[in-house]
């Protein structure tokens, strides 16, 4: 009778760490792999909350002043506005909504109703913006005329913040009662 070989026991045991230190990278590799169309996703979907909240915030200054505030109101929506469009945006306001707005003492106030994105590109993005307009005046005894608007939003990321490039009206609905 031949004598049983005993197996050294540094050698199963160098295995057994082998195979599991390899399950452990591979299931760790795989959900890297998982997690990270997930990540992307989601950063996706803060920029485009922060593109959204811009372009709200952007067309509530836009189209909100008071007789008061309205010498102000270009300085207010430079904050949002950028390029040829600020420019084009502050001679309209100088030009054509101070003064008369200022002597008709018209309060216009400006609410969004809701904001879908279209596309969203590197610093580029675009969405529409819907919103409910009420002006007043005490000329027509501060009975509100009613609009019904809507905007498509360009967008431009400078630094953090994201700036209208362009607006274009899109629809436009006069619900104003008729006495």
């Amino acid at each position: 009778a031949k004598p049983k070989k005993k197996r050294k026991p540094g050698r199963l045991a160098a295995v057994v760490v082998a195979l599991v230190a390899a399950l452990f990278i591979g299931s760790a590799a795989f959900a890297a792999a998982m997690v990270q169309p997930y990540l992307a996703e989601r950063a996706t979907i803060e920029v485009k909350v922060k593109v959204a909240r811009a372009a709200a915030n952007a067309i509530t200054t836009l189209w909100s002043y008071t007789p008061e505030n309205m010498d102000t109101l270009a300085d207010r929506a430079g904050r949002y506005l950028t390029g040829d469009f600020g420019a084009q945006y502050r001679k309209f306001v100088e030009e054509k909504v101070v003064g008369p707005n200022k002597q008709l003492k018209i309060t216009n106030s400006t609410e969004v109703t809701g904001v879908a994105g279209e596309s969203l590109e590197g610093p580029h993005a675009s969405g529409i913006v819907y919103t409910n307009t009420t002006a007043t005046t005490p000329l027509k005894k501060n009975i509100p005329s009613l609009q019904y608007l809507s905007y498509r939003m360009s967008m431009k990321r400078e630094g953090d913040r994201w700036l209208v490039t362009r607006m274009t009206p899109i629809t436009s609905l006069d619900v104003t009662p008729q006495l």
